[in-house]
Formats: C-alpha cells, structure tokens, sequence
C-alpha cells in the first residue's frame, strides 16, 4: 500500500503524514477513504461475500501530542468537544479492557465505557458511539504504555453522516493508526521528511483488526468490509474477514447520490437478521442469490479489463437491477431510494442502493460515455444531491 502526503483524490490509499521528529513531539495527519458497496450489502453479515470500491472522499485526522494533562476530541462535521483529564482516566479500572488485544466489545463493555465518558442522558446516539469508540480505542491501545498519552484529536470528514459511505469505518481507522502510531505499536512509516513510503502488511492488519473493534462499539455487528476498504483502499472482494484485491477491474463511472434520508445501520442489519430468523427458508435463498450476483460481478469485471464491451455493461445492469429487488425484499429499502430508480430508470440508467439502506446513498452505473457528461439538461434530473466518482482500483 503505497503512502503519499496528501492526494486526496486518490480514493484507494491510507496516508498517513508526519513531521520529522521525536514521535511524542510530532503532529499527524492521518485520512482514510470512504467506501461504496457494489454488491452483498446485509448479505455479507451472514458470511457471504461482498464487492466494495474505495471512494475519492475522505476522513481527516490530526493528532497533537502536548503536556496539559488532557486529552480532547473534536468532532466539528458533528458538533463535539469533548474533554478528559488523563490523571482521572489512568485511576479508572479499566480492567473490562484486556491489554494489548483488540477485545471484543460486548454491551457491557460499552455500558462501561458510558461511565467512563461522562456523556450527558441527552446526548444523541450518533454523537454518544463516535466518543465512546474514540474511548474504546484510547483506552485499549494505549494502556500499556507507563501513562495515558496526553493528546489533542480533531477528525472531520468529506463523508456525509450515515448516508452509506463508510464514515464510522473511515473515522474508526484514523483513530486506530494514529492511536498505534503514537503508542509506537506500528512505525510512523514517513520518517526523515519522505513524502511517500510504506507500511507494512502486518501494519494494515493490525489497523484493521482495531478499527473492526472500532466499528462494533458503533454498530454492533459490522461486517467488516467498511473498515477492510477504508484500510487497504482498491477495489476489494470481502468474506468473513478475508480480503483480496479485485483482478483488474475496470475503471467504471458511477453516480453517487445522497437522498438524505438519515438511517441506522445496526437498526436495519437487526432488521435482516430478524427476518431471516422469521422466515428462513424464504430469507437465506435471497442472501444465497445476492452472494451469487456478487459472484458474477466479480467475473464479468474481471473479463472487462481495459476495454469493456458494451454488452458487459448490460450484464452488469441486470445485476444491478436484481441486487435492488432482493435489497427490498429484504426490508431495506426507501421510497427515496424507488424514487431514484425510477428517475434513472427512465433514461435508461440503472441504480441500487449501498450501505444498509433506508435512505442513505444510492449508485447509478453509467454507461462510458455518459461519465464525461456534468449534470444538466442532458442529464437526469435528480431530486438530491449528486456526484460523479471514477472508481478506480488502487496503485499496486
């Protein structure tokens, strides 16, 4: 995985910048990408797998080191500033935290760390699981040094909140690199003023399995693959936590539109599981079918190489069409997600949701000519707002 200091419209890297220095003395600047899910949305909770790109949006972080005696977290996209006294923090039992391994967080883990935080009664779920996975992490990773670091963290974000992006992944994996980072449990990889370098494969593992840890005091039961695309980057395939890297997939367009309709994953992926639960013979062939479309969209991608045919991109909008339906069958669609279909649908466009679904982001597959056009008269006209994204795979 190739390190760089600051291409932001390189949508498959994790960067990680640094000045030259002693570690405790230097600010970092760390940024992980957002995701779109191609195909196995929910079904890849239940084992199967899942196509994902990483996207040319980012989560930034920046780490100050200092000697006041706290450590602050501010969350600006969100509206948090938040404080605690390292001194209180180190006199805590923390002994629900193994040290020095990613422990799982069970609900009584959290419930623990809601004590320790100190967040008002009303304090909003979104704002209260984005402190209390900093806490998590804090906590755990930099237990074993003699004292809790002192720091100052301020993350902010190019990803819309709970749209289906990837932004608890991506703000999970900056806590967790930057976190190692400082406690020196992985090599600050830019050292004497290089502008581009390398960590480790071990590196992005250990990254990884953090921010997964990460990701569940947030949602529960993640997957995994947010957090597996925002720490490798590229065009991923993803199943029960093993990663490989997508065979010379093409360099497709697609239309990222965001109805803005606010969603909650862990309530939705629950949804699914309760459905399957209800009715399993009906409910596990769909998850079956989704992992067999994620299948043949890995095939034909792989065929497209660096000249795709047009018939291809039919195959691939039949796919797109079928994911759809079985994503509603599911219980996870929206109104505003039909709405989309429908409007791109009549220009002869074909979309699907990604992420969890229930609002959230949708994608539309355009066809290569359409990737040059801008929105406009020639254009659909979609009720929300749009971007264009080349999904690209990531620098070998």
């Amino acid at each position: 995985m190739v390190l760089t200091s600051g291409d932001l419209c390189s949508s498959h890297w994790l960067s990680l910048l640094g000045f030259p220095g002693a570690m405790l003395s230097e600010v970092l600047l760390v940024s992980a990408p957002g995701k779109v899910i191609l195909h196995g949305e929910h079904a890849v909770v239940h084992g199967k797998v899942a196509l994902a790109v990483a996207l040319n949006l980012r989560t930034f972080l920046r780490l100050q080191p200092h000697s006041n005696g706290k450590v602050d977290l501010s969350l600006p996209n969100i509206g948090i500033k938040w404080a605690w006294d390292v001194a209180r923090l180190q006199l805590l039992d923390t002994s629900f935290l193994e040290q020095g391994d990613a422990t799982t967080p069970t609900p009584e883990l959290v419930e623990k760390l809601k004590e320790v935080a100190g967040l008002p009664d009303d304090c909003a779920v979104t704002e209260s699981l984005a402190v209390l996975a900093f806490l998590y992490l804090y906590l755990s990773i930099c237990r074993k040094q003699r004292a809790l670091p002192s720091l100052d963290i301020v993350v902010w974000s190019e990803l819309p909140h709970g749209a289906g992006l990837g932004s608890s992944a991506a703000y999970s994996v900056c806590l967790a690199a930057a976190l190692l980072t400082v406690c020196e449990e992985i090599p600050n990889p830019l050292k004497d003023g290089d502008r581009v370098n390398r960590w480790t494969k071990e590196d992005l593992e250990l990254i990884n399995k953090w921010a997964f840890q990460g990701e569940r005091v947030i949602h529960g039961n993640p997957s995994g693959v947010d957090n597996a695309v925002s720490t490798w980057g590229g065009a991923l395939r993803y199943q029960q936590g093993k990663i490989s890297s997508l065979k010379r997939p093409p360099a497709l367009q697609i239309l990222l539109t965001n109805t803005k309709v606010p969603r909650n994953t862990r309530t939705l992926v629950a949804g699914v599981r309760n459905r399957l639960l209800k009715f399993p013979e009906i409910v596990a062939p769909l998850l079956t079918s989704i992992d067999a479309i994620s299948l043949e969209c890995e095939r034909v991608l792989g065929e497209m190489g660096e000249a795709p045919a047009p018939e291809q991109y039919l195959v691939l909008e039949e796919l797109i069409d079928m994911n759809q339906h079985h994503l509603n069958a599911l219980g996870v669609g929206h109104a505003s997600l039909d709405q989309l279909c429908q409007v791109t649908r009549a220009h002869g466009l074909h979309s699907k949701l990604t992420g969890a679904g229930g609002g959230g982001c949708g994608i539309t597959l355009l066809k290569p000519e359409m990737g040059r056009q801008r929105q406009g008269s020639s254009f659909p006209p979609l009720p929300t707002p749009s971007w264009f994204h080349s999904v690209k795979p990531g620098i070998r």
